[in-house]
């Protein structure tokens, strides 16, 4: 019975960490923008509109 090689390839668990970085970033620049797009849309509805969901001037910022 052979054991099989546990080890990665040179530069493998390097390039894993790189593309999980990018990819890390990619996923918080997305949820960003998303946040910013709702910021903006919540901001522009009147007080009254507001008040039907739920939600304060105050609140838009802690989004």
């Amino acid at each position: 019975m052979t054991t099989a090689n546990l080890h990665a390839p040179l530069g493998a668990v390097s390039v894993l960490r790189l593309v999980d970085g990018i990819m890390n970033f990619k996923t918080n620049l997305v949820e960003w923008n998303e946040s910013r797009q709702t910021r903006k849309a919540l901001s522009q509805l009147s007080a009254a509109q507001l008040e039907d969901i739920g939600v304060t001037r105050a609140d838009i910022d802690k989004l």
